[in-house]
């Protein structure tokens, strides 16, 4: 799997142990913002990663933060992103299976190493559904577009 990630300063040491893991387990991963703790500010690794999801270039994106909750927002103001701040491994898997999330945020402050490893391999091993809950991603999508959702099937 392709996978794009990037972090904060905060975010750093958890992103550079995963994209090693990631890379030794087979995926294809691109490493964006911070790196071995410099400063950087989480929008900017929320764009480089989102826009890398949205057009293509990358299956699924992760972003670790402080708390998960800034990359979030800044990933889903880039259109075609549905990014899920998750703290566990079934919000993780319903993100995926329910609301076909693309993007996952974590929080480098409240999670440690096992755990964000758990989320992870939840994100990546968990199909979405379709069926009632692709009606529902197809609203997002109308909302993204400007359109009013009542009228989407």
């Amino acid at each position: 799997m392709r996978i794009a990630i990037g972090a904060d300063h905060r975010g750093s040491d958890a992103v550079d142990r995963l994209v090693e893991r990631l890379s030794r387990d087979g995926h294809d991963v691109s490493r964006f913002g911070s790196s071995g703790g410099t400063s950087c500010d989480y929008p900017e690794a929320a764009f480089d990663v989102s826009t890398r999801v949205a057009g293509g270039d990358a299956d699924r994106g992760i972003l670790i933060c402080g708390t998960g909750v800034g990359m979030g927002i800044a990933a889903n103001k880039v259109a075609g992103v549905r990014a899920a701040t998750v703290h566990d491994e079934l919000t993780a898997q319903l993100s995926r299976s329910h609301n076909d999330a693309n993007v996952i945020c974590l929080s480098a402050d409240l999670l440690g190493d096992r755990l964000i490893d758990t989320i992870v391999d939840a994100f990546i091993g968990t199909e979405f559904e379709g069926g009632r809950h692709g009606r529902r991603v197809n609203k997002i999508a109308a909302i993204e577009r400007g359109d009013e959702p009542a009228g989407v099937s």
